[in-house]
């Protein structure tokens, strides 16, 4: 699904989490099973993922949805 709006802090913190967890973008996408292209998408702020995948990408990254996608706290 295209988000409604770019959504650039969360591919900040998806782009550092993989990095942190030592990921390219396509081990990711295998890990999770999506295309590369998804990966970039959700990186640039481009792709709102479903909850289910949300959740995938999540748990390959060793953080919770929050961490990636909540607002952050003031």
């Amino acid at each position: 699904m295209r988000a409604s709006t770019a959504d650039g802090m969360a591919g900040q913190r998806i782009r550092a989490a993989r990095a942190a967890a030592g990921l390219t973008q396509q081990s990711l996408a295998a890990t999770i099973q999506v295309s590369r292209q998804t990966i970039i998408a959700m990186e640039r702020g481009d792709y709102a993922p479903s909850v289910y995948l949300a959740l995938k990408v999540a748990a390959a990254l060793d953080v919770t949805v929050e961490t990636l996608w909540g607002e952050p706290s003031p």
